[in-house]
Order: structure tokens, then sequence, then C-alpha cells
């Protein structure tokens, strides 16, 4: 700016020109993009056990009238089972802390979430909580939303068949809307790579040939609780 007044013919020195720069508030800081740091290309396998892996991700839509929304959507890698769904309209590092807290209370912790490198997941918040737990946060490379497979491809469906297939007025009717799609989902769809059988009906198989603990849902079938075989 000072030598642009320069060749303007204007005869001011630097320190004026800085100062009145100041003093009109134009020194404003640049913003900067915020580095992430490298990561590293992992296979998509299946885990050999619940628990092991789940995967978790953010969805947008909006009402009828107007009003956007967001969908957490969190899976298990083991048998795809949708552990929940939370719709809101504005879903922060903290809810999501929240929601996973409430899945931990039935499913017990996972070894490992994988994500994207979205700032609710890049938080320091849920980095803490991780680390307080021993869970392992487990980032895919910046635009390659494959390395999520499991994730991409429910989030397909239940986009196909509850946002696109249903007009909302409210984010109740939304939730519970996908509260009831999430138990058929679980309970009743068959999976090409389940070997055509639900999620829970898999697990159960599994369950019986590994005597690992049993997963029961609830009366309102909205929330499972977790109830050790070996005590029942």
């Amino acid at each position: 700016m000072h030598y642009h007044l320069r060749h303007l013919n204007h005869r001011w020195n630097h320190k004026k020109v800085y100062r009145i720069y100041t003093s009109m508030g134009l020194n404003l800081k640049r913003k900067c993009k915020k580095r992430l740091p490298a990561r590293v290309m992992e296979p998509l396998l299946q885990p050999i056990h619940p628990n092991i892996t789940w995967s978790m991700d953010f969805m947008h839509d909006v009402l009828s009238t107007g009003i956007n929304f967001r969908s957490l959507n969190i899976i298990d890698d083991y048998n795809r089972e949708c552990l929940g769904i939370t719709i809101d309209t504005t879903l922060n590092s903290k809810l999501v802390i929240r929601q996973l807290d409430q899945l931990v209370g039935w499913r017990g912790l996972p070894q490992k979430i994988r994500v994207d490198n979205g700032p609710e997941f890049v938080a320091q918040a849920l980095a803490s909580w991780a680390d307080d737990r021993g869970v392992e946060l487990k980032f895919i490379e910046k635009g390659k939303p494959f390395q999520n497979g499991y994730m991409e491809r429910f989030n397909r469906s239940f986009r196909e068949e509850v946002l696109d297939a249903y007009c909302f007025t409210r984010i109740k009717e939304a939730q519970a809307m996908a509260h009831a799609w999430m138990w058929i989902y679980n309970n009743q769809r068959p999976h090409q790579s389940l070997n055509y059988k639900p999620p829970v009906t898999f697990l159960e198989q599994h369950q019986k040939q590994s005597n690992f603990p049993t997963f029961i849902a609830d009366e309102n079938c909205n929330w499972e609780k977790l109830v050790n075989a070996s005590t029942v």
C-alpha cells in the first residue's frame, strides 16, 4: 500500500501509512487452512469380531420448511449393523461424544473408529475422548471416501430409502422414521455381503459359535442392552 501511494504521488512515509492502516482496522489476520497430518491408507477389511472397528459419518438434508439438518450415522463394520442414527440441526463434537457414550454403555468399547477429516472428527475433544478410553481413531485420506466403503454403502441406502423417499416437516419426524428404518435394516433386511442374512441374525449366529456376549434389543427397539451370555 505504501508503494502504491507513492506511485500516486503521495509522499507520506511508510510509518504514517501503517498507522492509518491499523487505525482503520485493515490489519486483519490471514485465514490459513488447518493442515492435517498425513493419513495412511489401510485396506478395508471385514473384522472377525464385533466391536473391532466402527465407522461413522455425517449426512445432510433439508426439511420441507427449508431448515437444514444433519444425521450422524454409526455402524459396526463386522456385520454392517447400524448402531445409531442421530438427527438434529446442529451436531458438534460434544454431541458426537455423547452419542458414542450411549452406544458404549450397552455395546462396549470398539478398538477403532473409522472417520473422515470433518471438523467434528478432528476436534481435540473427540481425540481426548478416544485417548482416555484407548480407542484408536482411523482417519481416511482426504478426498477418498471409498476408504470408508462400509459407511458409504450404508449412507447410500439411508439416502435412497429415507431421506429421498420422504418429505419431513420436523426433526422429530425424521428421527422417528430413521429409528424405524434402522430396526428393519438391522433385523429384517438381508444383506448380500452377509450371505443374505440381516445383521442381527448374522451376529447371533456368530455369538452362538464363539460364545461372545449377546446384544439384545429392548422393548422399544430403539436401543439395545448388553447382556453377558455367561451370566444368563
